[in-house]
């Protein structure tokens, strides 16, 4: 039995190195951490608890059989952050380039199940070069897979995407499907074909930041929700996020103690201006509305003239959605009632109460705006106001044409 042991406890230890002491060090080389740091810090102490850790490919081709690493490439588990349960994946860029594959995708479902039977978030740290493309259609099929369960999870539990390095190709359809998206600047990059491809079809010379990296997407597409400085921040950022949504979508929002004062806030009389024309930081506003330091604004640099985001209300947990005049008069156009639009829906989902805040001169006009789809965007964010069944409270600050 004793021999049995052993071997068992040498297996854990050959799977805690990942991909080798090289490998390691040459990830730490880049700046990130690897895929068990991550896991560590974001998960209470002690609480971890793996799955599939032994896990292995069953691949025989291009030499693959020759090629084995315990847990082949992505760590899955579940334990508590600040107390509460989640699971999570984390890929491991040291195994493999953390691409996905059969046995890899398979483990990363296995979790997403879980997460679903038991109610409670899912949370991915991505670090994947994309499909194994030794396995071939299998990992496709992984990726199929990994989509299907993406879906059904959506509104039935927060899922919360970290690009901690570069997605590529299939790899950055999950994260897209999910509810929000981190990334980390200078080290993540998302994009469906990388600069080469790019610079074969289209003869267009770009770097892989320009062209799918963190300030790209926080600024331009609007396709991540948060850009962070590093690894470590970006786990902070997800443990502050995870304070403003309940477990699933049958709880209701966070409520936390609160000691009521009679304090009144007359810096509020002072903030809009006299001048119908003159702008206003609208972010002034919510401060003073909500508990103190708490609004945790979401795509804080794109479509930047409305602005969404998580605060405290009384101990609360409430979304806000305001028109910001400082930027474009606060104008709603095809960027903003996207953006507005997909944050009111999820708020909806997992019944967190929305504050509005409005001083909106209507909809941007122009040719780019009409060819941009401007109806049909501006119809989304009038749907989700209007299919939402939260409390909602607005508040018109100047105007509302």
């Amino acid at each position: 039995m004793s021999s049995k042991l052993d071997l068992l406890n040498s297996k854990k230890a050959e799977a805690l190195m990942g991909g080798g002491e090289k490998r390691i060090e040459s990830q730490h080389g880049k700046g990130k951490l690897t895929a068990r740091e991550r896991v560590e810090l974001l998960m209470d102490e002690g609480s971890f608890e793996e799955i599939g850790m032994l896990a292995q490919h069953r691949s025989g081709n291009f030499g693959l059989e020759r090629q084995k690493f315990l847990g082949d490439g992505v760590i899955t588990g579940f334990g508590k952050v600040n107390g509460r349960l989640v699971y999570v994946f984390a890929q491991d860029f040291t195994v493999f380039g953390g691409s996905l594959a059969e046995i890899h995708a398979k483990k990363i479902v296995r979790i997403m199940d879980l997460s679903l039977q038991n109610g409670a978030p899912l949370i991915g740290l991505n670090d994947s070069g994309g499909a194994r493309i030794q396995e071939g259609v299998v990992s496709l099929g992984g990726y199929a897979d990994i989509f299907f369960k993406n879906t059904i999870a959506s509104g039935v539990v927060p899922q919360i995407s970290a690009i901690m390095g570069p997605c590529a190709g299939g790899a950055v359809y999950s994260p897209a499907l999910t509810d929000f998206i981190y990334m980390v600047q200078d080290s993540s990059f998302m994009f469906v074909t990388g600069p080469n491809v790019v610079k074969t079809v289209t003869h267009e010379e770009v770097t892989s930041e320009e062209l799918g990296g963190a300030s790209t997407h926080s600024e331009k597409s609007g396709v991540a929700h948060f850009s962070v400085a590093n690894d470590l921040a970006c786990i902070n950022d997800i443990k502050k996020l995870l304070q403003y949504v309940p477990q699933n979508c049958e709880e209701e929002s966070p409520q936390y103690a609160y000691e009521a004062t009679d304090e009144i806030c007359l810096d509020l009389n002072s903030i809009i201006p006299e001048n119908p024309n003159t702008p206003y930081d609208m972010k002034e506003v919510i401060n003073h509305l909500v508990d103190k330091d708490s609004f945790y604004e979401v795509q804080d640099a794109y479509a930047e003239n409305i602005v969404c985001g998580f605060a405290f209300l009384g101990g609360k947990s409430i979304g806000v959605v305001a028109n910001q005049p400082a930027f474009l008069a606060g104008v709603l156009d095809n960027n903003a009632s996207n953006k507005a639009g997909r944050f009111v829906r999820f708020c909806d989902s997992f019944n967190i109460p929305l504050l509005v805040l409005e001083d909106v001169p209507g909809f941007l006009p122009g040719t780019d705006q009409e060819w941009g789809g401007i109806i049909k965007n501006g119809a989304k964010l009038l749907y989700a106001f209007c299919e939402a069944t939260v409390p909602r409270i607005t508040v018109i600050t100047r105007k509302a044409y």
